[in-house]
């Protein structure tokens, strides 16, 4: 599959990528909206940005004892019933009078059914198109995620501006309500992938097969800790410009629809594996100078060339199907999903922490310098680890 012509012409893709579209919206919206809403409330960096990025936090629970459910359950009525949970989450947000301490249980409960989410949605994406298709696929849906960010960061923003947080929570809880009909009415009923009953030890022996794995082990590690600490510095947009958290947002979002282009559409494969790396380098570099303070056309300009970087994540889940097992896609990629939310989590945590205690532009320079330090650490190790290949079962035993 080679023209996005033929992606479209799949069927159930556009149903699949519309739905998809949707709750991005409602997600960035629903995610300005609070984390104003936070800071507004306590004028803390720290709770602004954990309540933007805290639901990540617990996906790695998710992660340890629910994440078997993404190949056991099916596709359709999975991918209807979370939307909806997720919107009554959003709408009760809302709520005047809710306590912080009230916002961030709904967070970490939000997060911990999240956690599921991304393992089903992306082992259906793997069904829904051939082999080949993947990547370009899923370039598309991280391209879409690109001008949705663009979009939901835009429309929040003016709408925390003209009106208040609360409403913008709102239209995001109905968006998600539309994002659960158009997978209710646009897919056909698919059976689990995998047979058996979700369960704590299911989840446990289909990990422990992954991470088994020295070469899965380093595309993980990849695809979650630079990518988690330059989330950090998103994290605190709000506390760097407040008045200006929607453009940086949104720049971040264009920059990322640049690398995704680049990498699942311009770039030849043969091209592809050897620019994992240098573009892990780009996506934090450019956070470096932040301690200086550049004014906002600068910081803007900054943001949208680190975010090309994002394009990396491609080359490494590409990797990451080659080398796992059919019958465990869906685990693998919600174990990718729900680590690197995880990662994105704490860092938001940790960035926001730092900001504390000096600013979020020193803040942002510490993560990105750490981000920095990891890509060349796992640089290092994938080049003692050449020529070793997995050793991949087709199935737990």
């Amino acid at each position: 599959m080679r023209s996005y012509r033929e992606l479209f012409c799949t069927p159930e893709f556009t149903p699949f990528f519309l739905a998809g579209s949707v709750q991005t919206i409602a997600r960035t919206m629903g995610g300005l909206a609070l984390g104003t809403l936070v800071y507004r409330a306590t004028e803390s960096p720290l709770l602004s940005a954990v309540s933007m990025f805290g639901s990540s936090l617990v996906q790695v629970l998710g992660a340890t004892f629910l994440l078997s459910a993404a190949d056991r359950l099916p596709p359709r009525a999975a991918l209807t019933a979370l939307p909806l949970l997720f919107a009554a989450a959003t709408a009760a947000l809302a709520l005047p009078g809710l306590p912080v301490w009230g916002i961030f249980a709904i967070v970490l409960v939000k997060g911990l059914v999240e956690s599921v989410g991304g393992g089903v949605r992306w082992g259906l994406l793997n069904e829904i198109l051939s082999k080949d298709g993947y990547l370009l696929g899923r370039s598309v849906f991280n391209m879409m995620t690109g001008l949705m960010q663009i979009t939901g960061y835009g429309t929040g923003g003016a709408l925390v501006a003209l009106l208040s947080p609360r409403v913008s929570l709102l239209v995001a809880a109905a968006l998600y309500v539309l994002g659960a009909a158009v997978v209710r009415l646009g897919l056909t009923r698919r059976p689990p992938r995998a047979t058996g009953r979700p369960s704590v030890a299911a989840t446990w022996r289909a990990n422990a097969l992954l991470w088994s794995s020295a070469p899965r082990r380093q595309v993980y590690l990849a695809l979650w800790i630079p990518n988690g600490l330059v989330v950090g510095c998103e994290s605190l947009y709000v506390s760097y410009a407040p008045d200006s958290a929607g453009t940086l947002f949104a720049c971040a979002a264009l920059g990322m629809l640049a690398g995704d282009v680049l990498v699942g559409r311009l770039l030849p494969p043969r091209l592809r594996p050897r620019l994992g790396f240098p573009l892990l380098l780009l996506l934090a570099a450019p956070y470096m100078p932040f301690l200086l303070h550049p004014p906002l056309p600068l910081a803007a300009a900054a943001v949208t060339l680190a975010s090309v970087g994002f394009g990396a994540s491609l080359v490494q889940q590409e990797r990451l199907m080659a080398l796992t097992p059919e019958a465990l896609t869906g685990q693998a990629l919600g174990l990718h999903s729900a680590g690197m939310l995880s990662t994105q989590g704490v860092a938001a945590a940790l960035g926001g922490s730092v900001a504390q205690l000096t600013s979020p532009a020193s803040a942002m320079t510490v993560m990105a310098t750490g981000s920095v330090a990891v890509t060349l650490m796992l640089m290092a190790a994938g080049r003692r680890g050449e020529g070793v290949t997995a050793a991949v079962p087709e199935r737990l035993s």
